[in-house]
């Protein structure tokens, strides 16, 4: 039965569905997807709440999903303070649009994937000796990751100003096309050969051609020091956004009833060219969605499924065989681990045909949906507090940070930090998140020069909260990335004047960690005022 005969029987069968019951699964229903329920769709609700038990105990922290199916959204999902209008880091996830920019150019003439890259570059991009291999190099061995440099260069590369000539100056030490090693660089060199051939960035080539067809706005994209979008991360973009993506590859690049990416495109960027590890065990191969093979920056994955991701657990999961998408961001270390969940607790609830939910079973999903959330700090309380508020400590032995100033009102601590340059000014709640936004640099797995120029400042949520009488705990939420930055105070003993003043904590152990590792920085701070 083809798609169109499959969707007019869901069709039918939604409309007994709707007679009875149709479950709203978000209090906002996206204007790109009717919403209905999972089973008017064919999907048990039971299967989506074994999902979302299962989460807890993954060791991932998910911040929302969207599952489609047959065009429509049959779940959503974020876990507070994240949220739908929000954007959210893609990583890799870029890689994927950049591909699709390349489609485009590709079907508008401006250049083809058996174009040679040195190609599209003046002579001072490119090494005075230029290799066999480095001559031999095209864009489909970029689109493959089958570049042929090794070690992979991303981190050499963006230590530079130049990041194309650092990449043309790096040794190609294998037959291009012939061994895969996935290379975030590689991918930009992607970027910037579109906007060789079209004069606009990757973002502004493909806002009228991608973006405004699918109603995606609000974007934006990190660039290099030459102006050139990232390509292989930095794409910043909505749940939603990802959806309408996958969406758009579901139907072979058609988008209400439009053809918006060429169809053969479509096919190219989603099957299979290279494998990863030809020489892997069929018992590794089975058990990972890394060895099915890799497409046009885009993975193909067990169960006949391919998907663009970024690290730590941004998904866009198209499945053809059941006519679905899923969406994921995430902060995972372990995106197997995270991937293996859809396979385990969702995939098995997927039907050929509607029936009828189960009223009880329905409720308990409503209220799950309704109730995600990632808590604040654990509020607690510290006599220290009164006599900490305009406290300020000078820090010593800390990397960058000079100083720590304290203010506790109206419920909020408001933290100054001073470093060299700066003085960042944040808000905590005290357990409970407080909005707010910040010029500070978050944690951030990509560290390149330059490459946030021009973007707004940060969205932040904040919420603090004592561990013990001595031990302060802020937690900072960057809500638009993946990522959380703690901040941990343990303040020593009180001071005393010379006058025999009882003045607050005379010194406090500061630590700073990150969520995605386990790099902590810490300091002493000593009170100066």
């Amino acid at each position: 039965m083809n798609r169109s005969l499959r969707k007019l029987g869901h069709r039918l069968g939604l409309a007994v569905a709707i007679v009875s019951t149709v479950i709203r699964l978000s209090a906002q229903e996206p204007a790109a997807f009717p919403a209905t329920s999972p089973e008017a769709q064919g999907v048990s609700s039971q299967a989506i709440v074994n999902f979302l038990d299962a989460i807890p105990a993954s060791g991932s922290e998910f911040h929302s999903f969207m599952i489609l199916r047959h065009g429509y959204v049959i779940a959503q999902g974020w876990w507070s303070p994240y949220a739908p209008e929000l954007k959210h880091t893609l990583y890799s996830l870029s890689k994927s649009f950049t591909a699709t920019a390349v489609g485009f150019a590709v079907s508008e003439k401006r250049l083809s994937v058996d174009d040679k890259v040195i190609s599209f570059f003046p002579k001072t991009e490119l090494p005075d000796t230029i290799s066999a291999y480095l001559r031999a190099l095209r864009v489909r061995d970029l689109l493959t990751m089958s570049v042929g440099m090794e070690p992979e260069p991303s981190a050499v590369v963006r230590s530079n100003v130049d990041w194309v000539k650092a990449f043309c100056a790096t040794p190609v030490v294998h037959e291009p096309g012939t061994k895969f090693l996935y290379s975030s660089v590689a991918t930009y060199m992607l970027s910037a050969i579109v906007q060789k051939v079209t004069g606009q960035r990757v973002i502004d080539y493909l806002r009228p051609r991608l973006f405004e067809p699918l109603g995606i706005s609000g974007m934006d994209w990190e660039t290099s020091p030459d102006g050139i979008n990232t390509g292989g991360w930095g794409l910043r973009l909505k749940t939603e956004d990802l959806a309408k993506f996958g969406e758009l590859f579901l139907e072979k690049g058609k988008w209400k009833g439009r053809q918006v990416v060429p169809r053969d495109w479509i096919e190219a960027a989603s099957t299979k060219k290279i494998d990863q590890d030809p020489d892997a065990p069929q018992a590794k191969k089975d058990s990972s969605d890394w060895l099915q093979g890799y497409c046009y920056q885009m993975w193909r994955c067990r169960n006949n499924a391919y998907r663009g991701d970024g690290a730590f657990g941004q998904y866009v999961i198209v499945m053809p065989d059941q006519d679905a998408v899923i969406a994921i961001t995430s902060e995972s270390r372990n995106m197997q681990s995270e991937i293996n969940l859809v396979w385990k607790y969702l995939l098995p609830g997927f039907h050929e045909k509607p029936f009828a939910e189960d009223v009880r079973v329905a409720g308990i999903l409503r209220k799950k949906l309704g109730s995600l959330a990632l808590p604040p700090e654990q509020a607690g309380n510290s006599g220290l507090q009164a006599s900490l508020s305009g406290k300020t400590y000078a820090i010593e032995r800390g990397k960058e940070l000079k100083s720590a100033h304290f203010e506790f009102k109206n419920g909020h601590c408001l933290l100054t930090l001073k470093t060299d340059t700066s003085s960042y000014l944040l808000s905590f709640g005290h357990g409970e998140w407080v909005k707010g936004s910040t010029d500070l640099p978050g944690p951030y797995l990509v560290t390149a020069r330059g490459n946030r120029v021009g973007l707004a400042p940060y969205l932040i949520e904040g919420s603090y909260g004592w561990a013990d009488e001595k031990t302060l705990e802020l937690k900072l939420r960057y809500i638009e990335s993946p990522h959380t930055e703690t901040i941990r105070c343990v303040f020593g003993e009180p001071a005393v004047a010379a006058a025999g003043q009882v003045q607050g904590p005379g010194q406090v152990q500061i630590e700073l960690s990150r969520s995605f590792d386990d790099v902590k920085v810490t300091g002493t701070g000593v009170l100066s005022h």
